[in-house]
């Protein structure tokens, strides 16, 4: 049996079940569904020569294109589909709910699945993507200087039950120059848009939501405007972390990673680093100096929070001082202090 569905009525039924893409691997690979597997009807290069079939011949002709490039593949997809739900219930869709999950959704109908198609297919999850993003959020943001240990205090209450964006690991990217970290590569923008999107369609809006601190662009990602906006209206709470206590937590972090990374890193800052600065970072790299290096380049990093909150409105701003030893300790003190100032009609979290 086959069920039209839209993305929205998909995933919010009570029985989850996989979902097929059946575009192509570029098509996959620059954005999909997160979750999402791809069973692609074409090849990249069979998909050109379909669509040229179709603008310079006709419809007709394009679908005996698509069967002819197809015929021997069928038993394969059904195999795979197989494996993917051998519950034989499977959602499915191509770029706009056409006839490649058609085609598929017929074949695997009349092998026995229930089917649902996506309507609109992927282009209607974009859209509805994008307006996750305009919901109004109760959001609450998490500032600090470089090193003051947000990302811990953030992974911990996501532990513990809280409602938690972490900005930083959807964009696989820690918002500095070093913060490929020599090892995460970066979705596309398209992709991190649905990595994010991801996270929202679970949130209870009536809670709060914490997020880091971020600039608009986390490495080559862009937080959406919608979302980024709401970020910079909320109230923000400011760590107020000793700075050997951060060069430690630094040092730590990065002082074991690849000398050459490091180098290289350093030197894309150089003309805000300034070039003596910047030369006494690089030698403190090559000479071990983990901890001159960093207190080096936390005085750029430093100045560039500092402006950035100027930017922000001052009464939306509180700092807060942690004198907690621990991350579970420190938690729990942000939300002692959070708690005495709530936004009119919002429950805490």
């Amino acid at each position: 049996m086959i069920r039209n569905i839209t993305i929205h009525d998909f995933f919010h039924r009570s029985e989850a079940v996989p979902l097929i893409d059946v575009r192509t691997p570029a098509e996959f690979e620059h954005g999909h569904v997160p979750g999402a597997l791809n069973v692609p009807l074409f090849s990249n290069e069979e998909r050109v020569r379909v669509g040229t079939t179709y603008k310079q011949i006709g419809r007709e002709e394009a679908i005996l294109l698509g069967f002819d490039l197809t015929g021997a593949k069928w038993s394969g997809f059904i195999k795979c589909a197989l494996e993917i739900a051998p519950g034989k219930k499977v959602g499915v869709h191509c770029w706009r709910g056409g006839m490649r999950s058609g085609a598929m959704a017929w074949a695997l109908d009349l092998y026995g699945f229930e089917v649902y198609l996506i309507q609109g297919g992927y282009k209607s999850y974009r859209k509805w993507a994008r307006h996750l993003f305009e919901l109004n959020y109760k959001i609450r943001v998490l500032g600090g200087m470089t090193g003051s240990g947000k990302t811990r205090m953030l992974q911990q209450m996501l532990r513990t039950g809280h409602q938690v964006i972490d900005l930083e690991d959807l964009a696989q990217h820690q918002g500095s120059s070093y913060g490929s970290m020599n090892k995460m590569v970066q979705p596309t923008q398209e992709q991190f848009e649905n990595n994010l999107s991801d996270r929202l369609k679970d949130l209870d809006v009536s809670r709060i939501v914490w997020v880091e601190d971020e600039s608009l662009n986390v490495g080559r990602c862009s937080i959406p405007n919608p979302f980024w906006h709401q970020m910079r209206d909320a109230m923000l709470f400011d760590l107020k972390i000793p700075l050997e206590q951060r060069v430690a937590s630094l040092v730590q972090e990065y002082g074991g990673l690849d000398k050459d990374f490091l180098i290289e890193s350093t030197e894309r800052i150089r003309k805000r680093l300034g070039p003596e600065q910047t030369k006494n970072a690089v030698a403190a790299i090559r000479e071990g100096r983990m901890a001159e290096f960093i207190r080096v380049v936390l005085v750029y990093y430093d100045k560039s929070y500092r402006t950035g909150l100027s930017n922000r409105t001052p009464d939306q701003i509180f700092s807060i001082e942690l004198s907690g030893q621990t991350t579970v300790a420190k938690v729990q003190e942000l939300l002692t202090f959070a708690s005495a100032f709530p936004v009119a009609g919002q429950a805490q979290s």
